[in-house]
């Protein structure tokens, strides 16, 4: 059993930066995928970054790509997701989500394991 706990949401202007966290614990094992999404009232949960096991390899969503900037700590068992520029259109709740395959992958029916969520208001 894998647990995710996500931190670091709040209020911000428009403009403003957040960093999320993502706390992972339990049986993870190697070679993971570590992803964050985002639903916004009334949306689906949509796509909008994942960082390979190695670190090396990084996907974002078209609408975060600039802005937004994912990175994993191993040794602490850490996921961040570094939000810039943020945007109204932003406010959502954010989940961290672990992906068992190596392969970086946008698709969350590939994440098996789900935080509870922190969630981020972006007041314009």
């Amino acid at each position: 059993q894998v647990q995710l706990t996500e931190s670091g949401g709040g209020l911000v202007q428009a403009g403003g930066s957040l960093r999320l966290s993502c706390a992972a614990s339990g049986r993870i094992g190697n070679g993971y995928t570590m992803g964050w999404f985002r639903q916004a009232p009334g949306k689906e949960r949509e796509f909008a970054a994942a960082i390979s096991w190695s670190g090396r390899i990084t996907k974002y969503a078209d609408s975060v790509k600039g802005r937004f900037t994912i990175s994993r700590d191993d040794a602490k068992n850490m996921v961040y997701l570094q939000m810039n520029s943020l945007e109204p259109e932003d406010t959502a709740v954010y989940y961290c989500a672990v992906d068992p395959g190596w392969e970086v992958r946008a698709d969350r029916k590939n994440y098996d394991f789900w935080g509870q969520g922190t969630q981020v208001t972006v007041s314009s």
